[in-house]
């Protein structure tokens, strides 16, 4: 609140001054205004992008791989997919799929290898599952997570993971450097 005092001084220090009216610039009315961005519009088409990304195609005849489980990108030395193999690089990340439906899985494995790349991040294990809890306890989401990864320009190469750390139920992954 402001006391009379201070009003009372206020008025003396502005006793000559001249209220000044701001003029304003002659185009300044006739701007056209910005086209809005449609950004839920640009969210969607990134999202069914992205789905888009990962089909259950299998490109087996673009690629290099065999029954093992294990594929490398051309150009990628076989030394790599051995190292790969024997554990010369160490785990950086871990994605389970097991209990999700195919489509789940396809949206999760996409989202965990463009995060990882993203951070950087080189060797990824993906387990899964051995198919042992599905119908005819065949596995379902392993060859289709071998399809997704090999469509996924991140991933260098990949391989069934070694015994002690899932076996026949779980890969491992080489992500090509973000940089």
């Amino acid at each position: 609140m402001v006391n009379d005092d201070e009003k009372a001084l206020f008025e003396q220090a502005t006793a000559g001054a001249i209220r000044h009216r701001h003029e304003r610039h002659p185009d300044a009315g006739f701007r056209p205004k910005p086209k809005p961005i449609p950004k839920q519009r640009m969210l969607d088409e990134q999202a069914a992008l992205e789905e888009s990304q990962l089909s259950d195609i299998t490109p087996d005849t673009l690629l290099d791989s065999d029954d093992a489980l294990s594929f490398t990108r051309n150009g990628i030395s076989a030394d790599t997919l051995r190292r790969l193999r024997r554990g010369h690089w160490a785990l950086q990340g871990q994605l389970d799929l097991h209990g999700l439906r195919s489509e789940e899985a396809r949206e999760a494995l996409y989202g965990f290898v463009r995060q990882n790349w993203r951070s950087d991040r080189r060797c990824l294990r993906v387990i899964h599952g051995k198919g042992l809890g599905s119908e005819g306890r065949t596995p379902v989401l392993k060859s289709k997570v071998r399809s997704w990864l090999m469509q996924l320009n991140e991933v260098l190469a990949f391989c069934q993971a070694p015994a002690h750390e899932g076996g026949s139920g779980a890969v491992i992954v080489l992500l090509r450097s973000s940089r």
